[in-house]
């Protein structure tokens, strides 16, 4: 009996019959969903050549792309740091210290439960209150570090704690100390179970990057709303937004696919055949080494 079929029953003929009509229906309701969007987009004039033409130019593409330079930009500096963070703060939760675990906890718990917009909107606002000025480069990152670094902590926690402890007895019975526990036994088995976690939630972050034009920062999405609203060309936001949407897409699809790769190629193990001597040559080897 398979691992799957013990969690539930495996359906009957009329189920696997019920299951194809319900797969089926719902096929053909989301094709005709699309169907009368796209009829939607057809009737109010979306399509029309004047809301596509600004694309050809080379200027607008020139706006996009850095639009997009930009959200990489932050995207790739807040993951770097919000790797770090996670990192720093999970071995503050692993610590048997609690002068490092209740702190590590404390921040953790604080920043998951504050919404990121709000924390953006502090890192920048609040600041020009007293006088200061920060870079929305800067203010982005900060709220993107705080509340996805948070996240993360709690993924590599998670992910540590879930290698058996035997392991971990077993490594400390040998004279290992934490510190190479932790190092050469725990995380190498960890990031293969991590590696679909946090690939996902840098996803989320490179998405969470279009938070960024409430603060105006020139990021793809604000520089595609400021394209969608020339009205030479007919507001063209739909065409704008679809054009947004499929860049955004794209990149996170090459995401995953890199995820899927690394978790492929991290779970290879090396398959070597032992060498089998004739029994001639097992006993001269014997006889050699009395």
């Amino acid at each position: 009996m398979s691992q799957a079929s013990i969690l539930y029953d495996l359906p009957g003929p009329r189920a696997r019959r019920r299951n194809a009509i319900l797969g089926v229906a719902s096929t053909v309701g989301i094709i005709a969903l699309l169907a009368y969007v796209g009829y939607k987009f057809a009737d109010t004039g979306q399509f029309e050549a004047r809301k596509w033409e600004q694309f050809q130019y080379a200027s607008v593409q020139r706006e996009l792309l850095g639009g997009l330079g930009a959200t990489l930009k932050a995207a790739g500096i807040a993951a770097v740091l919000a790797l770090l963070f996670g990192a720093v703060f999970a071995s503050g939760r692993l610590s048997d210290k609690w002068i490092l675990r209740a702190p590590a906890t404390f921040v953790v718990e604080l920043f998951r439960a504050i919404p990121l917009l709000i924390l953006i909107f502090f890192g920048y606002y609040v600041p020009l209150q007293y006088g200061w000025s920060i870079d929305k480069l800067w203010a982005l990152v900060i709220g993107l570090v705080l509340y996805n670094g948070s996240v993360l902590a709690e993924i590599f926690r998670a992910g540590i704690n879930a290698v058996p402890y035997g392991q971990t007895e077993g490594a400390y019975a040998i004279g290992l100390r934490k510190n190479q526990v932790l190092r050469l036994i725990l995380l190498p088995q960890a990031v293969r179970s991590m590696l679909p976690a946090i690939v996902s939630q840098l996803v989320v972050l490179l998405k969470d990057t279009a938070l960024g034009f409430i603060i105006t920062y020139p990021e793809l999405l604000f520089v595609g709303k400021q394209i969608g609203g020339r009205l030479p060309f007919g507001l063209p936001y739909v065409p704008t937004y679809l054009i947004v949407a499929a860049i955004y897409i794209a990149i996170c699809g090459s995401l995953s696919a890199l995820a899927w790769w690394l978790q492929k190629r991290m779970g290879r193990t090396p398959r070597t055949a032992a060498k089998v001597l004739p029994a001639q040559d097992a006993g001269a080897d014997s006889a050699r080494m009395i």
